[in-house]
């Protein structure tokens, strides 16, 4: 999966608005594609050549806005709903997951279906649904109108309440104190989280912990190695779209680390410019479903601009990979 022990974090704080300060880069390493979001979208790419184009994927396959267009253009038709989905057409579920009903409402249209929700996420699915089997209240830490939350509150509507961060805490009740416990979207800030639930706990001193972590290694990673470099960095560029939750997260770890400033961009010609007044260091990093050649345009463009000396910063080695869908795995000979 990944090391704990940090490598490479040795970084002098830049010198400000010194002159003769070297301009450099900090590229953050771990960065980009996880495991999840790379088995999601090699999941759509062979679903395409083994049934051809058009296929059909609810929702966004993973939230990067240069991913879906590049589909998309292959032959991918995104949609919101099963009820989009011409009877008996073959649909993808995107990485972050579907509720029971989703799955009903694809059955009854008769809908060949191929799931490609994160194993990371159907972990907390399956929490949700063991929780309630015991009649737990299921306090489920996340952002209101995320599909994740959605597919999870939906495996037990009955004994969920989402909480959307630390000052939601107030407005929440439980039928017993003695059996609540807390879940969390795989994606969220790893210190927001543990504020949420520090918060939980005063309120509800009995409440429990998940069985093992609901953040995901990949996000925690992320966030990691931007702490470790966001100290020494007078800008901090993050890679990634704006419904990304774990992107719009990357930005929010990178100022309260100490970066003097960070902003999110899909592509390099996002970038202004003026952004460089000042700044002698410069943090790149990219969230979960940003492929790497989107970093490499960053990089080419920073280098225009006299930041050709990149530094990783490494925090983890990452090594876990999933296996796809049984319905695209190549049979043994």
């Amino acid at each position: 999966m990944s090391s704990a022990i940090p490598l490479n974090v040795g970084i002098v704080r830049s010198a400000g608005v010194d002159a003769d300060a070297p301009k450099r880069v900090l590229l953050a390493e771990p960065r980009g594609y996880c495991a999840g979001v790379d088995r999601a979208v090699v999941t759509v790419e062979k679903a395409l050549e083994k049934h051809g184009a058009p296929i059909y994927v609810r929702k966004e396959i993973v939230h990067n806005r240069h991913v879906v267009e590049t589909l998309r253009d292959r032959g991918v038709i995104f949609v919101d709903e099963t009820d989009e989905v011409p009877e008996g057409a073959l649909v993808v579920f995107s990485a972050h997951g579907v509720s029971p009903a989703v799955h009903e409402s694809a059955a009854e249209r008769n809908l060949h279906t191929i799931d490609a929700t994160c194993p990371l996420v159907t972990k907390v699915h399956q929490e949700a649904k063991r929780f309630a089997r015991d009649d737990f209240d299921i306090l489920l830490i996340g952002h209101e109108g995320h599909e994740e939350v959605e597919g999870t509150a939906g495996e037990a509507p009955d004994h969920v309440q989402l909480v959307d961060g630390p000052d939601a805490v107030d407005k929440i009740t439980v039928r017993d104190e003695n059996k609540v416990i807390w879940l969390s979207q795989t994606t969220l800030s790893v210190d927001e989280t543990m504020e949420t639930v520090h918060r939980l706990r005063a309120k509800f001193p009995n409440l429990q912990d998940p069985p093992s972590d609901d953040i995901c290694y990949a996000t925690s990673n992320r966030q990691t190695a931007v702490k470790a470099m966001a100290p020494a960095c007078d800008l901090v560029i993050v890679v990634g779209s704006r419904n990304s939750s774990n992107s719009v997260r990357l930005v929010e770890v990178a100022l309260t680390a100490g970066a003097r400033a960070a902003y999110l961009v899909d592509y390099a010609r996002e970038i202004d410019p003026s952004w460089f007044e000042g700044v002698r260091t410069v943090g790149l990093t990219s969230g979960a479903s940003v492929p790497e050649i989107l970093v490499e345009g960053v990089l080419d463009m920073l280098a225009t601009y006299g930041y050709g000396e990149v530094q990783p910063v490494t925090t983890a080695n990452e090594t876990l990979v999933f296996s796809l869908p049984r319905e695209l795995r190549t049979a043994r000979s």
